[in-house]
């Protein structure tokens, strides 16, 4: 069917081609759909265990002021991200979760005549970003669903400005070592800006996984993202940030809407920043629901792609649409993924263990 929009004709270039993004179907919606209770949401990656009681005082005590607009630097926050990290306060930009981050760095570094690249599976804000300001799209073929460097060095291209890689990777879940990452970030023209997405960094338990922060003082042309929205429990708030040279925060923050990160989510992250005993949990139940989904899985005969993160992508071996359908009908919600290519994947988050139970009965009962 023909678009019938009257007024696609006249938007700015690459947004004609734009799909919107899909995001995972809310508990509510569901139960308002099918007239289902007590549903099992694992489709967005959030953390099981809701967040930081720090985190939930200071939102409480930042109600008080809700009639006035944010700090709309940050101050606090900033500070507080700076000391954690080991950097001046001038290479942190705060986003509207990490996404905002993003979305600035497509705009100011990115336009019509210039490159933007990332590999096969990644994740779907990079190319909504980079085709909404017009840049050309240049995708990398996947390597066992991760990012194969070499076929990227291959692409990157006189017109190429950024490129973007997650680490690990979403929705695959793949990761890449210090060595490899680093080389190929040292390879990269000094004109051509790295991205580093470290959304799930806290979850992964690897010697040689790499924190791209470390290397902010020999390559002048990276950024390496982060946000709260994880392991930090705060989806809801859309909070997050990102740590780059000063020069290249300068330009991001020149981009960045006024007040882009609201009272509650400043005051709720920077509590959050101290609990550790909060964070050290999450993690534990992570690792073990993480085994547990594998081990179920397995069971079933599934074939899954080996994840670091808080979240696992299984081949049902068969159209996903069709399981995932069937899923709903059971009250449990999961992330089929053949937006991204791949049909035949669902990619399931990580919950408590009653949950991962519940999630893993219903899909051997859909699967026969």
């Amino acid at each position: 069917m023909p678009n019938q929009n009257r007024f696609i004709d006249i938007t700015a270039p690459g947004i004609a081609e734009l799909k919107p993004y899909v995001p995972g179907k809310p508990i509510s919606e569901l139960e308002r759909e099918l007239g289902i209770r007590d549903s099992v949401k694992l489709a967005s990656n959030e953390n099981p265990l809701g967040c930081s009681e720090l985190a939930r005082a200071a939102i409480v005590r930042e109600l008080e002021e809700a009639a006035r607009y944010p700090d709309g630097g940050g101050f606090e926050l900033r500070n507080a991200l700076a000391r954690k990290h080991g950097v001046d306060p001038r290479c942190i930009t705060l986003g509207n979760g990490s996404n905002d981050v993003l979305d600035m760095i497509a705009r100011a570094f990115l336009a019509p005549g210039c490159e933007s690249l990332f590999s096969q599976y990644a994740f779907a804000v990079y190319p909504i970003s980079s085709q909404s300001v017009g840049a050309t799209l240049r995708i990398a073929p996947a390597r066992d669903y991760g990012h194969d460097l070499e076929a990227m060095r291959e692409r990157v291209g006189e017109r190429t400005r950024v490129v973007w890689i997650a680490n690990p990777n979403n929705p695959t879940g793949t990761w890449l070592d210090s060595d490899r990452l680093e080389g190929f970030i040292a390879s990269l023209p000094p004109d051509v800006i790295a991205v580093i997405d470290e959304a799930y960094i806290e979850y992964v338990d690897e010697g040689d996984y790499p924190d791209a922060t470390r290397w902010l003082e020999r390559y002048p042309n990276l950024i390496v993202t982060r946000t709260f929205s994880k392991a930090y429990g705060l989806a809801s708030l859309r909070v997050g940030y990102g740590i780059s040279p000063p020069d290249i925060a300068d330009i991001l923050n020149r981009v960045r809407q006024p007040f882009n990160v609201n009272s509650m989510a400043l005051a709720a992250a920077r509590a959050a920043l101290d609990d550790r005993d909060f964070i050290e949990r999450s993690v534990e139940i992570n690792r073990h629901g993480m085994a547990q989904l594998v081990q179920g899985l397995s069971a079933m005969g599934l074939a899954h792609i080996p994840s670091v993160g808080n979240f696992v992508t299984v081949d049902v071996g068969r159209p996903v649409g069709e399981v995932d359908a069937a899923l709903l009908r059971e009250g449990c919600i999961g992330r089929p993924v053949a937006n991204y290519g791949m049909p035949r994947h669902l990619r399931i988050s990580v919950g408590l263990e009653q949950e991962n139970a519940r999630f893993l009965a219903a899909l051997k009962r859909v699967l026969g």
